[in-house]
């Protein structure tokens, strides 16, 4: 079974450099860790992607067509398909007071924000650093090992996907969602109440549904508070000390 424009699929996945054989990216959380790609807190899982819709790059998302499920396949992208050649333009030398003026310090190899854009930092000497804007894998070929683990076919399938690509952070299974008519509900679990732009979560993933799901004209999240369950009180009435017994 292959795929169409518009599939929803999970994929697992890991990216190389073909000429160093260097892992760039992964979804499985074991290669990540033996990479030291592991970051705290990223979630490693396989990734939805919708087929044509460029979450992916085009060239990979091409060949997902003819791909099938559970089978393992391999990628070769070339550097023009990938992320371009590598544009010596982009690469300029900065003095080294300027970084220092705003309280950058530069290390070889590091990703540096500068006048708005992420540069590499190539080499540092006679107070100049040589930054490198290029793409960090542009003039590379990639190398993509790629398994299609599952098509997602129902709506409740879909929307859950689509809520979790927002919200990595908080299990699947956490959200509750009900589908009346043209009307969605999505019940927002006590885990997501305070997480960091959760708002701007919740509006991308009504306008995801109202894309991928245009059949659903509204969509509504529902956050319930619950109280806290009141202590029993405690008895401050005086015990009676037990009364003695009288022989007649």
């Amino acid at each position: 079974m292959t795929f169409q424009k518009g599939d929803f699929i999970l994929l697992n996945y890991t990216g190389k450099v073909k000429e160093t054989n260097e892992v760039f990216d992964t979804t499985y959380e074991e290669v990540s860790k033996s990479e030291r790609l592991h970051k705290e807190g990223e979630v490693f899982e396989p990734k939805l992607v919708v087929i044509g819709e460029g979450w992916v790059l085009k060239a990979l998302d091409d060949a997902l067509l003819d791909m099938e499920i559970e089978k393992a396949s391999t990628v070769e992208i070339t550097a023009d398909k990938a992320f371009g050649q590598r544009d010596p333009e982009k690469i300029k030398k900065v003095p080294l007071r300027q970084l220092l003026a705003r309280e950058i310090n530069p290390i070889i190899g590091a990703r540096i924000e500068y006048q708005g854009k992420m540069a590499v930092v190539r080499s540092i000497g006679a107070g100049r650093v040589l930054l490198d804007f290029n793409p960090p894998l542009a003039g590379r070929t990639l190398i993509y090992e790629v398994t299609t683990q599952k098509k997602l076919d129902s709506n409740e399938e879909k929307i859950l996907a689509l809520i979790h690509r927002r919200v990595p952070v908080v299990e699947e299974e956490k959200f509750k969602i009900a589908i009346q008519e043209d009307n969605l509900t999505i019940d927002m679990p006590e885990d997501t109440f305070y997480i960091e732009g959760i708002q701007i979560a919740k509006r991308g993933i009504a306008m995801d549904i109202q894309k991928y799901l245009p059949n659903l004209a509204q969509t509504q999240f529902v956050e319930t508070f619950k109280a806290e369950p009141k202590p029993t009180p405690i008895s401050t009435e005086p015990i009676s000390p037990p009364v003695e017994e009288t022989q007649a």
